[in-house]
């Protein structure tokens, strides 16, 4: 029996990982089932199972291991043998050629080439496996991909995590807590773990993830970012209110607000998951974040991103050079302008000279 699981969510792999190596321990290997209510399997504990790396072990070390049978093993005790780092595999004749009487798990945490099944081709007999996709389908072989959560599966995400560990957040934590992490499900496990020591038996607030997660202020400036582009006046000015009363600085609101309208420009020329990939690359930003923006970039022209764009410019340089009353007042001012305040507009200040200090 050969499996190979793969993606690029390296927790939830571990997941899938512990829940199919219990079942082939116990003989009935089952499909996945909902990864987010597993406890972290430790596979360490388990007999019966051999752990390699293919970075580093030879093949020959990870026949042998499919070929020993311990001195105080049953005989009909089942035996796995887990490769990690799959991808790394030299010798693929290994897949077809392994004993039939253990299991061969391949674990690869990264994007793989497709097999010539999945592009639609049949397998040519005596024609050597040119990746490991080809190699486990020759051996038939079961492939599972461990997909990235998308940004609607995360808040369900974080509140199944949170339950395992019996801690409680209230549904502003989620949200703050999904914008901040994203779909990244190894951090999000560590935040979680973190924010349930930091409040004890109490219930997670947003307040505590803003003041805990390394990036809640994204999540905040995103909401902000949010009802400017739904002109929503009310909700813009109390959550600019409430960045500031956190202490953020105002040119650190500036830019984050900036990078937002940069997100929305990139998310609304998206049309697959793999177009959020190669733009995330190019701004330096995560998948996450350019589909999350998707929803509402559509409501957002071209034109409408470089308005936003002059208008955080001109916040910026009316505040360098001291032409508004404070930096707060000009960036409240630059808020109401995008959110189409009349005579709000920065612009016309910098064609006042500036005060002499």
């Amino acid at each position: 029996m050969v499996f190979l699981l793969h993606g690029e969510d390296p927790f939830r792999t571990r997941l899938r990982l512990g829940e199919l190596a219990a079942g082939l321990l116990s003989g009935a290997p089952a499909g996945p089932t909902d990864l987010g209510a597993m406890v972290e399997p430790r596979l360490g504990g388990m007999l019966g199972i051999t752990r390699h790396d293919a970075r580093f072990d030879t093949p020959g070390a990870i026949m042998l291991s499919g070929q020993a049978q311990g001195l105080f093993d049953a005989v009909d005790e089942a035996r796995v043998v887990i490769v990690d780092h799959a991808e790394a595999l030299n010798d693929l004749d290994l897949i077809a050629s392994f004993p039939r009487e253990a299991a061969l798990v391949l674990v690869a945490v990264e994007r793989l080439a497709a097999g010539r099944s999945r592009r639609g081709q049949r397998p040519k007999a005596n024609v050597p496996a040119a990746n490991l996709l080809e190699a486990v389908e020759a051996a038939g072989g079961s492939v599972e991909r461990i997909e990235r959560l998308a940004p609607v599966d995360v808040p369900g995400w974080i509140s199944a995590r949170a339950r395992i560990h019996g801690i409680k957040l209230d549904h502003e934590a989620v949200a703050t807590l999904a914008s901040a992490a994203g779909s990244d499900t190894e951090r999000l496990e560590q935040e979680i773990k973190k924010l349930g020591a930091y409040v004890g038996n109490a219930t997670v607030t947003a307040a505590d993830v803003r003041a805990l997660v390394n990036g809640a202020i994204e999540a905040d400036v995103f909401e902000l970012t949010q009802a400017v582009v739904r002109k929503d006046t009310r909700t813009a000015v109390a959550t600019l209110e409430r960045l500031l009363a956190d202490g953020n600085a105002v040119q650190q609101i500036l830019a984050l607000l900036l990078w937002q309208f940069r997100v929305l420009l990139f998310a609304s020329a998206m049309r697959t998951n793999a177009d959020a990939e190669r733009m995330a690359k190019a701004i330096r930003s995560s998948p996450y974040a350019i589909q999350r923006a998707t929803a509402f970039a559509r409501r957002v022209t071209r034109a409408d991103v470089q308005r936003a764009y002059e208008g955080i410019y001109a916040a910026d340089q009316v505040i360098k050079t001291g032409r508004a009353e404070s930096d707060v007042a000009a960036l409240t001012l630059c808020v109401l302008d995008l959110c189409g305040v009349a005579n709000a507009d920065l612009r016309d200040m910098l064609l006042v000279e500036a005060p002499r200090r």
